[in-house]
């Protein structure tokens, strides 16, 4: 069997077309000309055309792959022994050949490149009548358009596969090509079920509108770099300055009247400030290393970012929710949406590059106020018991209890006398430390369940002091927010109970535990977006804090 790195995105495609087998015949679409004569060479010519071979089809289920060998072939879509073509006819290519064409053409747009579907040799075939010509022409377009609609839809196999460690989908990423090729021979309006595929929500078509713009500055040449040297303050003359104006302008962050000169302005500081917000650094109106940094990017590497991010979000859920939670690892934010706007944004902590906070969606549904911190195992091992060793009163000392095992009938034990220097890290697991509620608790005082398999959730923190930082990937996987108690009265709106904001406090001062079931669980995304426009329309940047875009760059780009 060969290497998944072998595979080939033809290959796979036009294996997952062949399963269609499994669903039955299918039958081309009516209206073509019965020159019985010529349809039979037509149909001829078809059947020479398809040859079959042995394929691997990748198939996609809970989110893993496996890999079944099957002998398939494209020609088993079409009905055998007597195969008629789904888009050709004697005369020539039929409307919907047209359509196919136009949208493969443009798929530029939605950040896919054309040649991945053989446009030109597509419309080379467009003017020919003989029939061998023509039967190559049906099926181009017919694994092609296929081929479209996975990626358009699902986001492509082959940068799925380069990050699928690092970047595990939030929806059902499993395809179906019956299903798929079913609704494409039924539709009356194949233009308008084609244009439907893409995910509609604005996280992905402002970002389609920011990659034509991006498309249009490298057009009109894009912007040059600007040599390094002393940070640049207000006040300052520096001969680079005028580089830095030019670059501003470039993309609309020039607020006007600025002067083209190598004084550091007021006017100029506004323009620098906007440029760093855009792209997640330190505000401070200095052009430092970072500033500079961030400037000398390309453009040409920007659009390429910006086509990484809408392929992530062809593989997140496409439909995110009436009301919803989108936290961007990223950006280290939180933002809360109801009716398609945002209602509010808040800072987060995220998890630390060893301890990466996964990637899916879930629903909100219970909250917790004053929780209790049971430790994870892991973590017990690796940080407690180093800690224990040095101090027995480790544990005592931040309020964490300590039990023989993690049994509901446990028997509590006093950390201050166990011999910590004998007790191995396999041990340790095996013991069970529950960090009592209060102002210590590592989860803070509320805290935000939708059990998953990794374990994940969003709570509160007593260290709200890191939140002033620009870069906030300090946890162990977990999402800690800011203002808990905003991000709570969001969620339990709408529940038959009234939870107005004293009542929330009222609560959380009664240093009582409390668990409160969300009558409507509230869907939560948890993305990983390192370009995104925001709610004033700005297109954003920032930092690859996990080296994602990476990977995806080499799987797109072949970098």
């Amino acid at each position: 069997m060969r290497s998944y790195k072998a595979y080939c995105i033809r290959r796979i495609l036009t294996a997952l077309l062949c399963s269609v087998l499994a669903g039955g015949v299918m039958t081309p679409p009516s209206g073509y000309s019965e020159e019985i004569g010529a349809m039979e060479a037509l149909s001829a010519a078809i059947s020479e055309h398809l040859v079959c071979y042995p394929v691997e089809v990748m198939r996609f289920k809970n989110q893993k792959f496996t890999v079944t060998p099957k002998a398939l072939c494209l020609g088993m879509v079409y009905r055998i022994p007597d195969p008629r073509p789904f888009w050709v006819t004697p005369d020539g290519p039929g409307p919907n050949a047209s359509i196919i064409l136009d949208f493969l053409k443009k798929a530029e747009a939605e950040g896919l490149d054309p040649k991945n579907y053989e446009v030109d040799k597509i419309a080379a075939l467009f003017t020919v009548r003989e029939p061998r010509m023509l039967a190559e022409l049906d099926t181009l377009l017919t694994f092609n358009l296929i081929k479209y609609i996975h990626n358009v839809s699902k986001g492509q196999i082959k940068p799925y596969y380069a990050e699928t460690e690092m970047f595990v989908p939030a929806d059902e990423v499993d395809f179906k090509p019956v299903t798929t090729m079913a609704k494409v021979l039924g539709t009356q309006d194949l233009a308008g079920y084609l244009a439907s595929l893409p995910p509609a929500h604005a996280h992905y078509t402002h970002l389609k509108k920011a990659l034509l713009t991006y498309r249009a500055i490298e057009k009109n040449g894009g912007w040059l770099s600007i040599p390094p040297g002393k940070i640049i303050r207000p006040g300052d003359d520096d001969d680079r300055l005028p580089s830095v104006i030019r670059r501003l302008s470039a993309t609309g962050d020039l607020v006007p009247a600025v002067p083209l000169d190598n004084h550091y302005s007021p006017l100029l500081r506004q323009s620098i400030v906007r440029f760093q917000d855009r792209h997640g650094l330190a505000a401070d109106g200095n052009v430092g290393p970072n500033t500079l940094a961030a400037m000398n990017v390309s453009v040409g590497a920007r659009i390429q970012q910006i086509i990484i991010n809408m392929t992530r979000w062809r593989w997140q859920a496409p439909d995110l929710g009436k009301k919803y939670i989108l936290v961007n690892i990223a950006n280290f934010d939180l933002k809360a949406f109801e009716d398609g706007q945002e209602v509010f944004q808040f800072p987060v902590i995220v998890g630390k590059y060893n301890h990466q906070t996964p990637i899916f969606s879930d629903r909100i549904r219970y909250i917790s106020f004053n929780p209790y911190w049971n430790i994870p195992p892991n973590i017990a091992a690796n940080e407690e018991l180093p800690r224990l060793r040095k101090n027995p009163h480790h544990l005592m000392n931040r309020h964490v209890r300590l039990f023989s095992n993690w049994s509901d009938n446990a028997r509590e034990i006093d950390s201050r006398f166990v011999d910590w220097k004998n007790v191995s890290p396999a041990k340790m697991r095996q013991y069970k430390l529950r960090q009592d509620s209060g102002p210590w608790n590592a989860l803070g005082r509320i805290k935000f369940d939708f059990p998953n398999e990794y374990d994940v959730y969003l709570h509160d923190t007593p260290s709200h002091n890191l939140f002033s930082r620009t870069q906030r990937d300090f946890s162990h996987g977990c999402i800690r927010v800011s203002d808990p108690e905003k991000l709570a009265a969001f969620v339990l709106q709408g529940q038959a109970e009234d939870w107005p904001p004293e009542k929330i406090s009222s609560h959380i001062k009664g240093k009582k535990q409390v668990f409160i079931r969300v009558a409507e669980p509230v869907p939560v995304h948890i993305t990983y977006q390192t370009s995104w426009v925001d709610k004033g329309g700005l297109i954003c940047f920032n930092n690859d804090i996990y080296d994602r875009d990476k990977s995806l760059r080499r799987a797109i780009f072949n970098q």
